[in-house]
C-alpha cells in the first residue's frame, strides 16, 4: 500500500527535524541481496491469473518498454504466450529511460503499429506501472478507453465490485458512460494514491488514471502496466479486433492550460473564485472545469472539457484573466 499523506508528513517531520532517536543501529538493519529468479517469479505470478490455455498465438504486438522496468519481463511473457512480439524501447543505457518513448510518448507506438501491420501497441511508462495501447489502426487507447473497456467486460462477467474510481481529470465521457451502464464512478483527487485509497474506502475493484495508471483489484493492490496489457489481451484473444472492444464511449473535447504564477494562492482569491463560479454556471450540465493549484510546479491548471468547443474557450478565458 501507498503510504498516507499524514504518515508521508510525520516521515518528513522527522527528517527535517535531524533526529537520531528514530534511527536504526548499523548491526540491526537489513542486508541487500539480489533476487536472480526475480524477473521468473514475476512472470509466474502474472500468468497465474490466467487459465492454463491462455494463449496469444496468431497475434501481432508491438511493445515498447520505455526503455525501463519491464524491458524483460514485457517481452518474453507476451513470446511465452505465443505472440509474434515487436519490441522497442528495450535498450536501457541508464539514461535514455522514457526517452522519446513509452507510454508518455506514444507516437512512436503508432508509427510501429503501422509498419508491422501489428493487431495491437503496448507502451509502458519506465517503472511499468502505467500502460498506453494503440488499436490496429494506429489509434491511440488511453487509460480512461482502458478502464472503460475493462468496467464493461468486467461488470458483463460480474466480476465488478462496487463500481469504478477516477480522478479529477477522466474525461467526462468516461463519467456518461459509466452513468449509462448503471456503474456507480467516483473521483479522487489526481494520483494513483487517492485512487487506492478510495478504492479501499469504497471496497471497488477498478480504478485509475486517463495516463495509463490502472488498478486491477482483482489480481494486486497497485497499478501494473503489464497486468493490465493482459487482461485486454485476455478479452481479445478470439480474435476480435482492438478497435472494436475499445471506443466503448466517445471522449468529450478536454482543453488543458497550464498558467505560470507567482503564487498558487492566486485560485483563492475573490476575483478568481467569482470567474471560476460565474465559468461554472456557464458550463452546468454541459460539461466540467476544473482549476487547481499544481503539486509539483508554481502553476495554475484549469481544464475545460464540453461537447461544445465554443463554450470551453469561453470558460477557459474567463478564468485565465483572473490569474497572473
Amino acid at each position: 500500500m501507498k503510504l498516507s499523506d499524514k504518515i508521508e508528513k510525520k516521515i518528513e517531520n522527522l527528517i527535517d527535524a535531524k533526529t537520531i532517536s528514530h534511527l536504526s543501529q548499523p548491526k540491526s538493519l537489513g542486508r541487500v541481496k539480489r533476487l536472480e529468479d526475480g524477473n521468473d517469479k514475476y512472470i509466474q505470478i502474472l500468468k497465474n491469473n490466467f487459465p492454463k490455455d491462455f494463449s496469444l498465438k496468431g497475434m501481432r504486438i508491438v511493445l515498447d518498454c520505455a526503455n525501463g522496468a519491464g524491458y524483460k519481463s514485457a517481452p518474453k511473457i507476451l513470446s511465452d504466450l505465443g505472440a509474434k512480439v515487436f519490441s522497442i524501447g528495450v535498450k536501457p543505457n541508464g539514461l535514455n529511460i522514457n526517452y522519446k518513448c513509452g507510454s508518455t510518448f506514444p507516437e512512436v507506438l503508432k508509427k510501429y503499429v503501422k509498419k508491422y501491420k501489428a493487431d495491437l501497441g503496448i507502451a509502458l511508462d519506465g517503472d511499468a506501472d502505467r500502460v498506453i495501447m494503440c488499436d490496429e489502426k494506429a489509434q491511440i487507447i488511453d487509460g480512461d478507453q482502458i478502464i472503460a473497456m475493462i468496467g464493461k467486460r468486467w461488470k458483463e462477467k460480474k466480476i465488478l465490485k462496487g463500481g469504478v474510481i477516477g480522478t479529477l481529470m477522466s474525461n467526462y465521457g468516461l463519467e456518461k458512460f459509466f452513468l449509462s451502464e448503471k456503474v456507480s464512478f467516483k473521483r479522487s483527487k489526481v494520483g494513483d494514491r487517492y485512487v487506492k485509497e478510495m478504492m479501499r474506502k469504497y471496497n471497488y475493484n477498478l480504478g485509475g488514471e486517463q495516463s495509463g495508471h490502472i488498478i486491477l483489484g482483482k489480481f494486486a493492490t497497485t497499478g501494473d502496466g503489464l497486468l493490465v496489457a493482459l487482461e485486454t489481451l485476455f478479452a481479445l484473444r478470439k480474435g476480435k479486433l482492438a478497435s472494436e472492444i475499445f471506443g466503448v464511449y466517445k471522449s468529450v473535447p478536454q482543453k488543458l492550460l497550464n498558467i505560470k504564477v507567482r503564487d498558487k494562492k492566486i485560485v483563492n482569491s475573490p476575483k478568481c473564485k467569482k470567474a471560476i463560479k460565474a465559468a461554472n454556471e456557464l458550463i452546468k450540465n454541459k460539461g466540467r472545469l476544473l482549476v487547481r493549484p499544481s503539486g509539483t510546479e508554481p502553476k495554475v491548471r484549469i481544464m475545460c472539457e464540453s461537447l461544445n468547443v465554443s463554450l470551453i474557450k469561453k470558460c477557459l478565458a474567463m478564468v485565465k484573466k483572473t490569474i497572473h
